[in-house]
């Protein structure tokens, strides 16, 4: 296992490498001008205009601006400044980051909360009205978009019934109990959001691994030693059917991210998804840049997770 996962993490260091090479050729070769914002402005001459493309760097060539910014990621772990917002690209993400955990992070646990239950009680009582629900439920939540779901979420929840702000406060701070069931309102929505798209991909995953599981011979004998049928379903036919699940969940992570830059965007969420979005509207390659590069490497990390999370979880597989 150590020497599959030092070959893993050989491999994946070419790979992140030219993943960052192709996404700033694109973002360098699009259209689009960082330094648009100070062409509108008449105040500022034109040789003002050319320092500061010059401080950017913006005055050498794209694959030239590219080694410089490999150089400073690896040696410094410094992403850059942002040409917006003029302050330091980790700073601007690390001010993000958390209300995109927070939202991540709640609705993934609430999603596991809601798809184990019913992926387990849809498999154990196949083809009943609950399993036919469920079912229905799972197909709905996976193949509507995300979008679609968080508009019709606002029009019931904000809109309609007026449980939830339409509007997302991103200077309320929790410092009391009052501020933090305010917080609980306003974050429900974004959170209804990913929870219905990700626990609908789980209970259906789980569900077709119970219905491999229940009916193998070690369940059977289970029943036979006079175990209870929740002690069978839960110790036994469970657990092994969580393996393909966890393997599921750890490429789901990245997945779950992106997700969120949708999700963010519509319900106005002070995260790492709007700020993409913004990114790429004012040209910010050094922020847009830097956000799709973190996705990238998340991608890479969480498919060695799966496979090492796999070979732990069934003894089985062994990686030479």
């Amino acid at each position: 296992m150590t020497s599959y996962i030092a070959r893993r993490l050989l491999i994946a260091i070419p790979t992140l490498l030219v993943i960052s090479f192709v996404i700033y050729a694109v973002l360098a070769l699009a259209p689009g001008d960082p330094m648009a914002q100070f062409g509108r402005n008449p105040n500022i001459p034109e040789e003002v205009r050319d320092n500061i493309r010059r401080s950017f760097g913006l005055d050498r060539p794209w694959y030239e601006r590219y080694v410089f910014w490999l150089r400073n990621v690896t040696l410094a772990g410094d992403f850059g400044f942002s040409f917006n917002s003029r302050v330091p690209v980790s700073e601007l993400i690390g001010q993000r980051l958390p209300q995109t955990l927070w939202t991540v992070g709640i609705a993934y646990l609430v999603a596991l909360l809601i798809a184990i239950p019913i992926g387990v009680v849809s498999a154990v009582k196949q083809y009943s009205w609950f399993d036919r629900i469920a079912t229905t439920f799972a197909f709905v939540g996976f193949s509507i978009p995300s979008f679609a779901i968080g508009l019709a979420v606002i029009l019931v929840f904000a809109v309609n019934l007026r449980w939830f702000p339409l509007i997302y406060d991103t200077t309320l701070e929790v410092i009391d109990a009052e501020s933090f069931f305010k917080q609980v309102r306003q974050i429900a929505m974004p959170v209804i959001v990913v929870a219905i798209q990700q626990s609908a991909d789980v209970t259906r995953f789980l569900r077709s691994s119970m219905l491999d599981n229940l009916p193998l011979d070690y369940v059977r004998t289970a029943r036979s030693k006079g175990l209870a049928e929740r002690a069978v379903v839960v110790r036994h036919a469970l657990r092994n059917s969580l393996i393909p699940v966890v393997a599921l969940m750890s490429l789901g992570v990245p997945g779950i991210f992106t997700g969120a830059i949708i999700t963010e965007t519509l319900f106005r969420v002070n995260g790492i998804g709007e700020l993409l979005i913004r990114s790429t509207q004012n040209s910010d390659t050094p922020v847009v840049m830097a956000i799709t590069f973190i996705y990238a490497v998340l991608v890479v990390t969480f498919n060695l997770v799966a496979d090492v999370v796999y070979a732990t979880l069934d003894p089985r597989i062994r990686y030479s």
